[in-house]
Protein backbone atom coordinates (compact mmCIF):
# COMPACT_ATOMS: atom_id res chain seq x y z
CA UNK A 1 0.00 0.00 0.00
CA UNK A 2 1.06 3.54 -0.86
CA UNK A 3 3.38 5.01 2.01
CA UNK A 4 4.63 8.51 2.58
CA UNK A 5 8.03 9.02 2.57
CA UNK A 6 9.63 12.11 3.69
CA UNK A 7 10.24 13.11 0.01
CA UNK A 8 6.58 13.15 -0.31
CA UNK A 9 5.68 14.86 2.53
CA UNK A 10 7.42 17.68 1.75
CA UNK A 11 5.69 18.08 -1.32
CA UNK A 12 2.56 17.61 0.29
CA UNK A 13 3.11 20.14 2.16
CA UNK A 14 3.64 22.87 -0.46
CA UNK A 15 0.79 21.83 -1.80
CA UNK A 16 -1.27 21.85 1.60
CA UNK A 17 0.19 25.51 2.53
CA UNK A 18 -0.89 26.25 -1.16
CA UNK A 19 -4.41 25.25 -0.53
CA UNK A 20 -5.20 26.11 2.78
CA UNK A 21 -4.21 29.68 4.28
CA UNK A 22 -4.65 28.29 7.90
CA UNK A 23 -2.55 25.86 7.34
CA UNK A 24 0.16 28.10 5.65
CA UNK A 25 -0.28 30.39 8.75
CA UNK A 26 0.94 27.43 10.73
CA UNK A 27 4.03 27.05 8.26
CA UNK A 28 4.85 30.83 8.37
CA UNK A 29 5.43 31.04 11.88
CA UNK A 30 6.49 27.68 13.03
CA UNK A 31 8.50 26.28 10.14
CA UNK A 32 7.70 23.01 8.58
CA UNK A 33 6.43 20.50 10.55
CA UNK A 34 8.13 17.53 12.02
CA UNK A 35 8.01 14.20 9.68
CA UNK A 36 6.41 12.33 12.83
CA UNK A 37 6.40 8.58 12.93
CA UNK A 38 6.97 5.63 14.97
CA UNK A 39 8.39 2.05 13.98
CA UNK A 40 5.80 -0.59 13.27
CA UNK A 41 5.37 -3.29 15.28
CA UNK A 42 4.30 -4.88 18.84
CA UNK A 43 6.24 -2.84 21.19
CA UNK A 44 4.74 0.49 19.65
CA UNK A 45 1.13 -0.79 20.24
CA UNK A 46 1.95 -1.60 23.73
CA UNK A 47 2.91 2.04 24.10
CA UNK A 48 -0.15 3.54 22.33
CA UNK A 49 -2.31 1.16 24.84
CA UNK A 50 0.01 2.64 27.60
CA UNK A 51 -0.75 6.06 26.30
CA UNK A 52 -4.64 5.89 26.36
CA UNK A 53 -5.86 8.66 28.42
CA UNK A 54 -2.81 10.05 29.81
CA UNK A 55 -0.17 12.14 29.36
CA UNK A 56 3.04 10.62 26.61
CA UNK A 57 5.62 11.53 29.49
CA UNK A 58 3.54 9.07 31.81
CA UNK A 59 2.82 6.81 29.42
CA UNK A 60 6.57 6.38 28.15
CA UNK A 61 7.68 6.29 31.97
CA UNK A 62 5.33 2.93 32.71
CA UNK A 63 6.60 1.41 29.39
CA UNK A 64 10.27 1.91 30.27
CA UNK A 65 9.39 -0.15 33.48
CA UNK A 66 8.19 -3.15 31.82
CA UNK A 67 10.70 -3.17 29.02
CA UNK A 68 12.98 -3.29 32.16
CA UNK A 69 11.49 -5.97 33.51
CA UNK A 70 11.22 -7.88 29.76
CA UNK A 71 14.76 -6.75 28.49
CA UNK A 72 12.55 -6.45 25.39
CA UNK A 73 9.18 -5.62 24.62
CA UNK A 74 7.79 -8.76 22.80
CA UNK A 75 4.45 -10.74 23.23
CA UNK A 76 6.10 -13.96 24.68
CA UNK A 77 7.64 -12.33 27.65
CA UNK A 78 4.84 -10.09 28.09
CA UNK A 79 2.49 -12.78 28.35
CA UNK A 80 5.19 -14.45 31.27
CA UNK A 81 4.89 -11.24 33.57
CA UNK A 82 2.04 -11.47 35.99
CA UNK A 83 -0.42 -9.04 37.48
CA UNK A 84 1.63 -7.92 40.30
CA UNK A 85 4.70 -7.10 38.05
CA UNK A 86 2.58 -5.22 35.87
CA UNK A 87 0.90 -3.26 38.57
CA UNK A 88 4.46 -2.33 39.97
CA UNK A 89 5.70 -0.99 36.82
CA UNK A 90 2.26 1.13 36.96
CA UNK A 91 0.04 -0.79 33.94
CA UNK A 92 -4.00 -0.22 35.02
CA UNK A 93 -6.20 -3.65 35.44
CA UNK A 94 -7.48 -2.36 32.29
CA UNK A 95 -4.32 -1.64 30.27
CA UNK A 96 -2.87 -5.09 31.39
CA UNK A 97 -5.89 -7.07 29.84
CA UNK A 98 -5.39 -5.26 26.69
CA UNK A 99 -1.80 -5.50 26.22
CA UNK A 100 -2.59 -9.19 26.99
CA UNK A 101 -5.34 -9.66 24.06
CA UNK A 102 -2.91 -7.62 21.98
CA UNK A 103 -0.01 -10.06 23.06
CA UNK A 104 -1.94 -13.08 22.41
CA UNK A 105 -3.62 -11.80 18.71
CA UNK A 106 -0.20 -11.60 17.87
CA UNK A 107 1.19 -14.87 18.38
CA UNK A 108 -1.98 -16.61 17.47
CA UNK A 109 -1.96 -14.73 13.90
CA UNK A 110 -5.25 -13.24 14.60
CA UNK A 111 -3.48 -10.06 14.15
CA UNK A 112 -1.56 -10.40 11.58
CA UNK A 113 1.27 -7.09 12.40
CA UNK A 114 3.82 -8.36 9.83
CA UNK A 115 1.72 -7.74 6.90
CA UNK A 116 -0.52 -5.26 8.08
CA UNK A 117 1.32 -2.93 5.45
CA UNK A 118 -0.23 -4.75 2.88
CA UNK A 119 -4.01 -3.89 3.50
CA UNK A 120 -5.84 -1.14 2.47
CA UNK A 121 -6.29 1.82 5.37
CA UNK A 122 -10.11 0.50 5.66
CA UNK A 123 -8.27 -3.41 6.15
CA UNK A 124 -5.64 -2.43 8.30
CA UNK A 125 -7.78 -0.47 10.38
CA UNK A 126 -10.48 -3.12 10.98
CA UNK A 127 -8.03 -5.18 11.82
CA UNK A 128 -7.21 -3.20 14.72
CA UNK A 129 -9.82 -2.22 16.23
CA UNK A 130 -11.04 -5.82 16.37
CA UNK A 131 -9.43 -6.06 19.38
CA UNK A 132 -10.58 -5.14 22.71
CA UNK A 133 -8.46 -2.57 23.71
CA UNK A 134 -7.60 -0.79 20.40
CA UNK A 135 -10.07 2.07 19.38
CA UNK A 136 -10.35 3.91 16.36
CA UNK A 137 -8.22 6.83 17.86
CA UNK A 138 -4.73 3.97 18.51
CA UNK A 139 -5.68 2.73 15.39
CA UNK A 140 -5.60 5.89 13.10
CA UNK A 141 -2.40 6.96 14.78
CA UNK A 142 -0.76 3.25 13.99
CA UNK A 143 -1.38 3.80 10.07
CA UNK A 144 -0.53 7.26 10.36
CA UNK A 145 2.46 7.40 12.18
CA UNK A 146 3.86 3.55 11.81
CA UNK A 147 2.59 2.63 8.18
CA UNK A 148 2.99 6.13 7.27
CA UNK A 149 -0.14 6.27 5.25
CA UNK A 150 -0.62 9.81 3.40
CA UNK A 151 -4.70 10.27 3.77
CA UNK A 152 -5.53 8.96 7.56
CA UNK A 153 -7.31 11.34 9.70
CA UNK A 154 -7.27 10.92 13.33
CA UNK A 155 -10.69 12.95 14.00
CA UNK A 156 -10.48 11.95 17.75
CA UNK A 157 -7.16 13.10 18.25
CA UNK A 158 -7.64 15.78 21.22
CA UNK A 159 -4.65 17.98 20.21
CA UNK A 160 -6.09 18.30 16.39
CA UNK A 161 -9.42 18.98 17.72
CA UNK A 162 -7.71 22.18 19.46
CA UNK A 163 -5.94 23.08 17.11
CA UNK A 164 -8.82 23.30 14.72
CA UNK A 165 -10.52 25.11 16.93
CA UNK A 166 -7.78 27.54 17.55
CA UNK A 167 -7.18 27.88 13.85
CA UNK A 168 -10.62 27.94 12.73
CA UNK A 169 -11.99 30.26 15.56
CA UNK A 170 -14.82 28.35 16.58
CA UNK A 171 -16.17 28.73 19.98
CA UNK A 172 -15.84 24.99 21.03
CA UNK A 173 -13.76 22.18 20.50
CA UNK A 174 -15.12 20.74 17.58
CA UNK A 175 -15.87 16.62 18.04
CA UNK A 176 -14.38 13.99 16.07
CA UNK A 177 -17.51 13.76 13.79
CA UNK A 178 -16.82 17.81 13.54
CA UNK A 179 -13.42 17.68 12.49
CA UNK A 180 -14.08 15.66 9.38
CA UNK A 181 -15.46 18.63 7.00
CA UNK A 182 -12.63 20.28 7.50
CA UNK A 183 -10.12 17.61 7.17
CA UNK A 184 -12.18 16.56 3.61
CA UNK A 185 -9.86 19.62 2.20
CA UNK A 186 -7.07 18.25 2.92
CA UNK A 187 -7.72 14.98 0.87
CA UNK A 188 -5.66 12.97 -0.26
CA UNK A 189 -2.94 14.47 2.79
CA UNK A 190 -4.93 14.10 5.87
CA UNK A 191 -1.98 12.44 7.74
CA UNK A 192 0.32 15.82 6.47
CA UNK A 193 -2.48 17.80 7.55
CA UNK A 194 -2.49 16.46 10.95
CA UNK A 195 1.16 16.83 11.11
CA UNK A 196 0.94 20.26 10.70
CA UNK A 197 -1.95 20.69 13.32
CA UNK A 198 0.56 19.02 16.00
CA UNK A 199 3.10 20.89 14.80
CA UNK A 200 0.70 24.26 16.18
CA UNK A 201 -0.40 22.37 19.11
CA UNK A 202 2.74 21.57 20.24
CA UNK A 203 4.60 24.57 19.16
CA UNK A 204 1.83 26.68 21.41
CA UNK A 205 0.00 27.68 19.00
Amino acid sequence: MHQLSEAMFANAVTELITRDPDLARIHAIYGPPPFFAREPGFATLVLMILEQQVSLASARATYDKVVALLGEMTPERLLQLDDEQLLGAGVSRQKRRYSRILAEAVLSGTLPLATLHERTDEEAHQALTALTGIGPWTADVYLLMCLRRPDIWPGGDLALQAAIQALKGLEKRPTAAETLPFAEAWRPWRAVAARLLWHHYLSGG
